[in-house]
């Protein structure tokens, strides 16, 4: 069963040096780290932030498109974990037909900031983002994987300020 999760802030990876994404569950201490490019970073930081460019970006773009064609981003889903690679799909709405898509996380999340869409997070994709270890990213039950599960939950949104990517 899916559960509803927000962004609660973007940090670096300090071995790998690669912008992570923490997704957290409001209602209880689970969270999923997501490493993502610097430029989807970007993207998700700039609306966090509430961050205006003279010029639309790629997800801007996108969303402003569906506006014109009168479709509705009605939730995001990352509906699994393979092989260390996070899954995603788009679930949309157009004439009152839905349909799903294929997406990476960081975009699909990326535009669900714009859309002001909910997000959501297989209860199995948690429970195998638990097992990552994020310094290597390695599927392993590691002293440091089990370190750094106990550092994500604690994590409160204030713990990360604000932030430029």
């Amino acid at each position: 069963m899916p559960i509803q999760m927000k962004v609660v802030g973007l940090t670096i990876d300090p071995l790998t040096n690669s912008p992570i994404m923490i997704l957290k569950d409001p209602e209880s201490d689970k969270t999923v780290p997501i490493w993502i490019g610097f430029l989807e970073a970007t993207a998700i930081a700039s609306e966090l932030e509430n961050i205006k460019f003279s010029r639309p970006m790629t997800h801007d773009l996108m969303k402003n498109l569906m506006d014109q064609l009168g479709i509705k981003l009605a939730k995001v889903e990352i509906c699994d974990l393979r092989d260390n690679t996070f899954f995603a799909l788009l679930y949309l709405i157009l004439h009152d037909k839905e349909f799903s898509m294929d997406a990476r996380p960081s975009d699909a999340i990326a535009l669900a900031l714009r859309a002001e869409a909910p997000i959501y997070v297989e209860e199995e994709v948690i429970r195998k983002s638990k097992d990552m270890d994020l310094g290597s990213k390695e599927e392993i039950k590691s002293e440091e994987g089990k370190k750094w599960t106990e550092i994500l939950e604690s994590l409160n949104p204030e713990d990360f300020g604000k932030y430029k990517m």
